[in-house]
């Protein structure tokens, strides 16, 4: 059966990794999909400009006139050798955003801002939810929590939803990320691999499972509460690279690069979604087997 369109739904950093996926779960669940970014693209109902750019960020959202908006597009590599773009970006860019959407005839029926579980920090080991106080250890954390407080005072105008994504991979992820750059080296029968503290545990996600919740938190009536995307499980590096040898039936020598060894490396991050199974119901993200497996069989 033909599903009922839901309206227009804009996706900012729509031609990134998770906007590939995100633009797909929308389409595939009936909605207009838009896309936004900085990037020249062919995609149908693509527009290019920079979040920083305020006039002609406006003029787009005008001619789009969004009723669902999934803001995504943020400076995301948390080694970034210009921690000012973390704010310029994620911080600035996200409050224009806000600004265009608010100047709107007809005020959006739901904003999803994405932050990050970084801003939890090295708050304490074990497993995180959302009442555990913020504690970010690097500027790209800092600038997602001051997103987010910014963002708090737009709640009594626009209906905005904060989800903080723990970590997340699948086919597509750039492979200066750590999870692509393992399969990489497993895809290739490497000999060697160079990484960093390999004692850094994480809970690991699926993209086509986060942008499925991503998608269901849309549909609910979540404004004004920030959610955890996650699984509540944790891997270390050391498993990761076990479960690949696993797959591929191949071994790697791991060697501790110190130069990618970060001071200020958070631990420990899981988290909790029990909130999130509240708002959504049944969410069973795959197994980090079975998403590797994916990756590393993808061509």
């Amino acid at each position: 059966m033909e599903k009922l369109p839901r309206g227009r739904a804009l996706i900012t950093g729509s031609e990134g990794f998770t906007g590939f996926y995100m633009a797909a779960e929308l389409a595939a669940a009936g909605y207009e999909v838009y896309g936004l970014g900085t990037q020249p693209s062919t995609n149908p109902n693509y527009y290019q400009t920079d979040l920083t750019d305020r006039l002609s960020l406006q003029k787009v959202i005008q001619q789009i006139a969004p009723e669902v908006v999934i803001h995504l597009a943020a400076l995301a590599y948390v080694a970034s050798d210009d921690p000012t773009a973390f704010y310029r970006v994620n911080l600035i860019g996200t409050r224009n955003l806000l600004e265009a959407l608010n100047s709107l005839t007809q005020t959006p029926r739901h904003i999803l801002l994405t932050s990050s579980a970084n801003v939890y920090g090295n708050t304490r080991q074990g497993k995180l939810d959302e009442s555990i106080p913020p504690n970010p250890a690097n500027d790209y954390a800092v600038s997602k929590l001051a997103m987010e407080y910014m963002a708090k005072l737009w709640l009594d105008k626009l209906p905005i939803t904060i989800a903080r994504p723990f970590n997340y991979t699948g086919v597509g992820q750039k492979a200066f990320f750590l999870i692509p750059k393992i399969v990489a080296h497993f895809k290739q029968r490497a000999k060697m691999i160079e990484l960093g503290n390999l004692d850094v545990w994480r809970d690991f996600g699926d993209v086509r499972a986060v942008v499925y919740a991503y998608r269901r938190l849309l549909e609910t009536k979540a404004m004004g509460k920030i959610v955890n995307v996650c699984t509540g499980l944790s891997y270390s590096l050391r498993d990761v690279v076990t479960l690949c040898e696993e797959i591929c039936q191949h071994s790697l020598e791991i060697k501790v690069n110190p130069m990618f060894v970060r001071d200020n490396e958070v631990k420990s991050l899981y988290g909790d979604a029990t909130q999130l199974r509240t708002l959504i119901g049944d969410w069973q993200p795959p197994a980090l087997v079975d998403t590797l497996r994916w990756m590393i069989e993808s061509h």
